[in-house]
C-alpha cells in the first residue's frame, strides 16, 4: 500500500441534469493505494463537523459518487475516483469520512474519445494512425 495526502477534495454531484462541484473544506486528509487486485484506493478526509449531515446522506444513501482530489500539493492535477462513502465518524469539532473506489483513467477516456472522432471522420488504417499521431502531438505540446 501507498499512503499520500490529500489536499482537495470536490464532490461531483448532479442536480436535474446540472452536474456541479461542491469543495470540500479539508482540516487533513489521506489517500491510500491499496494495491489490491480490484484497484482499490481509501479516501479519508477529515472535516469539520458541519458537514455532518451531508456526509452522513450520502453514507445512508450508499450510492456511488465522483470525487475530484489533488494529491500532495494543490499544483497537481486532479485525479477523479467513482468512490462509495463507507464510513463516517465523529471525532471532537471534526469528523472522519472514509470513501472506497477505483481511479478514473481520463487519459485513457480522451483517447478513446479523439479515435471515435477521427473514425468518425472516415479515418482508416495507416491514416487513422497518423492522423491520431498528428492531433495527439498537438495536445501534448
Amino acid at each position: 500500500m501507498k499512503t499520500f495526502k490529500l489536499v482537495s477534495l470536490d464532490i461531483i454531484e448532479e442536480k436535474k441534469e446540472d452536474i456541479t462541484q461542491r469543495r470540500i473544506k479539508l482540516h487533513d486528509g489521506l489517500i491510500i493505494n491499496r494495491e489490491d487486485d480490484r484497484g482499490r484506493w481509501v479516501i479519508e478526509a477529515f472535516v469539520d463537523h458541519s458537514y455532518s449531515d451531508f456526509f452522513n446522506e450520502l453514507c445512508d444513501n450508499s450510492e456511488e459518487l465522483m470525487v475530484q482530489v489533488k494529491i500532495t500539493k494543490q499544483s497537481n492535477e486532479p485525479a477523479t475516483f467513482l468512490v462509495k462513502p463507507i464510513d463516517t465518524n465523529q471525532i471532537g469539532d471534526y469528523m472522519n469520512v472514509i470513501f472506497m473506489g477505483t481511479i478514473i483513467d481520463r487519459r485513457r477516456e480522451q483517447i478513446e474519445k479523439m479515435l471515435k472522432i477521427l473514425m468518425d471522420e472516415g479515418f482508416q488504417g495507416e491514416a487513422l494512425l497518423e492522423e491520431f499521431k498528428r492531433r495527439r502531438d498537438e495536445v501534448t505540446s
